[in-house]
């Protein structure tokens, strides 16, 4: 699973969604999504504008968690268990 860190960063530095999306000239729905992790794609170009805007690195705001069930679907709205075999770029787990 992939993990973005955008609202612990911006706590950290005491920022706000409006003050990050001011710095970059990101779209603030775009910062919300990020913010709330219901972004599904994400642009590289706003990845490195972020990162300018708050002085970090790129693993400062994205990490890769292993999944711990291998029964794991990917939605929009955030992750949801499955039942029977999870396929993974058309490989069967068991």
């Amino acid at each position: 699973m992939i993990k973005i860190l955008l609202s612990k960063k911006l706590g950290e530095l005491r920022l706000t969604q409006a003050d990050l999306a001011r710095a970059t000239g990101i779209r603030p729905n775009t910062i919300n999504e990020l913010y709330h992790e219901l972004a599904d794609r994400v642009n590289l170009e706003h990845l490195d504008l972020i990162c300018e805007a708050l002085d970090c690195e790129l693993d400062e705001l994205i990490v890769r968690i292993p999944n711990r069930e291998s029964n794991i679907t990917h939605t929009r709205r955030g992750n949801q268990k499955t039942q029977g075999k999870c396929r993974c770029n058309g490989i069967t787990k068991k």
